[in-house]
């Protein structure tokens, strides 16, 4: 059985911060909203929904307590609908879209919602553990001193690909520009629901350029880093890696057949899913295990995809999962990334895979390829064909 996107909508991003567009708004408000736009847009009783499954990194505070099961009652559905709240780092709501189209494929459901949410400005990171030392005990006779942040994650791979910083810089203007150049032309306009008067993406800075983001002084650098990793070079900012944001985003999926039988128009169909495991020192580089796998299962290249999707959680993770791959640089993010989009962490799978799925509409696509690097060295990989 085919599993099908019928539908997926996103806020537009909020700056992760007190006084940004969405901080206002309690997080599980936030993903009702997209969860009510998503059952209004394509005319569906809510009662027919078998599963919720939502992604939410920092389930602490207003995001703890099954998150996605409170936004479905704030949301108005009728109680029998389930939800459950998954967390896969910053591969969440990814996931979550993985678990509700296998679902489909096994029968298990006809039709499921993935969603995602992070209010980073009301629940911030990390605030549900102790820093990244929270679980060191177990794993320190495995790896000596525990593991490291991403950005100083970043900055190894960046050294080991040998990314200099203008490389990065210049990139991370890029994903600005292609961003603010899709939003002029009105290229988000059927991905992104309004919260209230907010209509569009706060994250975007069309005015970026490298010679800008030149100025800006490293972030992961400290005496303790500079002692553990001598050969770094530091380059690392808030420029070149992705902001704090707020958001939520979700997706209709169902069967083929079932969205015929209720009058529905299929966009897209899941074509592959991977899941795997890599480093979890360097860490951000399983998307590259994880692309080869999704594209082996089907047969497909590189060159096969239209539209790659590698979040840009820092701007060398894109770089060297394209250089790895052999990719068309043309083809990889070619609306901005999270760099300039934001990065709301459990909101972002979701929110990537619209991005894709009208892109892919508006050019006339028919493959695209998303993957998402994760904490821990884990890395999600899906692919689509446009209907």
């Amino acid at each position: 059985m085919s599993a099908v996107i019928v539908d997926v909508v996103r806020t537009p991003s909020g700056k992760g911060k007190a006084g940004g567009g969405l901080s206002g708004i309690h997080p599980a408000t936030l993903l009702a909203g997209v969860l009510q736009d998503l059952i209004t847009r394509n005319d569906l009783d809510p009662a027919l929904v078998d599963d919720v499954i939502g992604g939410c990194v920092t389930q602490s505070g207003e995001q703890a307590f099954n998150i996605s099961r409170t936004a479905v009652l704030a949301a108005g559905f009728p109680e029998s609908v389930p939800a459950t709240t998954v967390d896969r780092q910053c591969g969440s709501s990814q996931q979550a879209v993985h678990f509700a189209a296998q679902g489909v494929m096994a029968g298990a459901y006809d039709i499921a919602i993935a969603c995602g949410v992070e209010s980073m400005s009301r629940v911030p990171m990390f605030s549900n553990a102790q820093g990244h030392d929270a679980n060191r005990g177990p794993i320190e006779h495995r790896f000596p001193g525990g593991l490291i942040g991403q950005g100083i994650a970043a900055e190894l791979i960046s050294r080991r690909w040998k990314l200099d910083r203008a490389t990065l810089d210049e990139f991370a203007a890029r994903s600005h520009q292609l961003a603010a150049s899709c939003a002029a032309a009105g290229g988000f306009d059927n991905e992104i629901v309004p919260v209230g008067d907010f209509v569009a993406d706060e994250t975007i800075r069309a005015t970026t350029t490298a010679e800008g983001l030149a100025g800006l002084k490293p972030a992961f650098t400290d005496d303790t880093m500079h002692e553990r990793f001598p050969e770094i070079e530091w380059s690392i900012t808030p420029g070149n890696s992705s902001p704090l944001t707020d958001g939520a985003s979700a997706a209709l999926i169902m069967s083929e057949e079932k969205a015929n039988a209720l009058g529905l128009k299929p966009r897209a169909r899941f074509h592959s899913f991977a899941v795997t495991g890599g480093d979890p020192l360097l860490m951000l580089t399983a998307v590259i295990p994880a692309t080869q796998k999704a594209l082996a299962r089907v047969g497909l290249t590189i060159d096969d995809i239209d539209a790659y999707e590698v979040n840009e959680a820092f701007a060398p993770v894109p770089l060297v999962w394209a250089h790895d791959l052999n990719a068309d640089p043309a083809k990889l993010n070619p609306r901005g990334g999270a760099i300039a989009l934001g990065h709301p962490l459990g909101a972002s799978g979701t929110r990537i895979l619209a991005t894709m799925l009208n892109h892919l509409e508006q050019t006339g696509g028919r493959y695209g390829l998303q993957t998402m690097c994760e904490a821990g060295g884990l890395a999600n990989a899906t692919i689509i064909e446009r209907l």
